[in-house]
């Protein structure tokens, strides 16, 4: 079968990307070829990635759908792949499609692993699935419902998708609590409350941390209300995290519990399939309020310089969408 080059992004060691040229098969009788437009950058995850964070003992549990390699390098990652169908079964082909592929200019899957973009949601916006598929999960996990307190802490693309959907549910009070008073901005145009730390409101129903820190953790402990549940949605890596738990903890009966995209939340998991998940969250991003979200742009080409700046310095970087030029 005859094959096309292309170029992939790849961590050759920890800190350290580089592009390098591939082979990719032409699709057979159950596969696609894609030509990519746009990723993203999931900054949080993908800086611990490319920092050489992940524990040896999550090596296998963090590998993404499409990964090359093993951690911490030299390896091929990333997760929010948006293009269009070169050649495919007919019902794919020509479409604009969503998958949880690394950073590359083409490649070929298996059909079944891509997801169609519905006609409302552009291309350049639907980097943000895979985040707001993380952020739909968690929210499951979380049991919240109409009328409930919720505060999201964390100002990054997961915490403000998960206020944003929060938001959306009647009579929810919202509040999204970042350190960078600049995330107001954004707090404001997905229609929820801001809040500095040190002005949080407290009794919160529900808490979903997502800052990645264990400050804001601690501080997830101390706006909870009586028997409240606090959902993590922050992955550390190989830090490690410390909480007061001789504090109120105990004597407010709080509920402290993980959520991780993997596997589907709450108690959904016996109806739901990843992919009608997945279908789930790309619908939502007709709403075009999500396009503050996407706040850098870059070229794949420049890629490389680009992850070392954000692993060392994100300024106010949320979703950085990478593009690959027009088709």
């Amino acid at each position: 079968m005859s094959r096309d080059d292309t170029l992939a992004f790849w961590i050759a060691t920890p800190g350290h990307g580089e592009l390098r040229r591939e082979a990719v098969a032409l699709p057979g009788a159950l596969e696609a070829s894609v030509r990519t437009l746009y990723s993203g950058v999931s900054r949080g995850t993908e800086s611990l990635v490319f920092t050489g964070r992940v524990p040896a003992g999550e090596y296998e549990r963090m590998r993404a759908p499409f990964q090359v390699g093993q951690f911490p390098g030299p390896v091929k990652y990333g997760y929010a792949s948006v293009g269009k169908v070169l050649q495919g079964p007919p019902e794919l082909a020509g479409q604009y499609v969503f998958c949880l592929y690394p950073h590359q200019q083409q490649y070929t899957v298996a059909a079944e692993a891509l997801h169609l973009l519905p006609a409302a949601v552009p291309p350049a916006r639907a980097v943000l699935a895979a985040n707001l598929e993380t952020a739909l999960n968690g929210l499951w996990d979380s049991g919240v419902g109409p009328g409930d307190r919720v505060a999201v802490i964390g100002a990054g693309s997961v915490g403000c998708l998960a206020a944003w959907l929060a938001g959306r549910i009647p009579g929810c009070q919202v509040e999204l609590i970042d350190i960078n008073a600049h995330r107001a901005q954004i707090a404001d145009a997905l229609n929820v409350r801001f809040a500095l730390p040190e002005a949080a409101a407290t009794q919160a129903d529900v808490v979903l941390h997502a800052s990645g820190s264990g400050e804001g953790l601690s501080l997830a402990l101390r706006i909870a209300g009586f028997e409240a549940t606090v959902v993590e949605l922050s992955w550390y890596g190989d830090r490690p995290v410390t909480l007061a738990l001789g504090e109120a903890f105990h004597a407010r009966r709080l509920t402290l519990k993980s959520s991780q995209v993997g596997s589907i939340g709450g108690t959904r998991r016996a109806r739901w399939s990843l992919k009608q998940r997945m279908q789930l969250a790309l619908s939502l991003l007709a709403d075009p309020a999500l396009d503050v979200l996407i706040n850098s742009e870059g070229r794949f080409e420049d890629l490389p310089q680009t992850l070392e700046r954000l692993a060392r310095a994100p300024e106010d970087v949320i979703m950085h969408r990478v593009q690959y030029g027009s088709l």
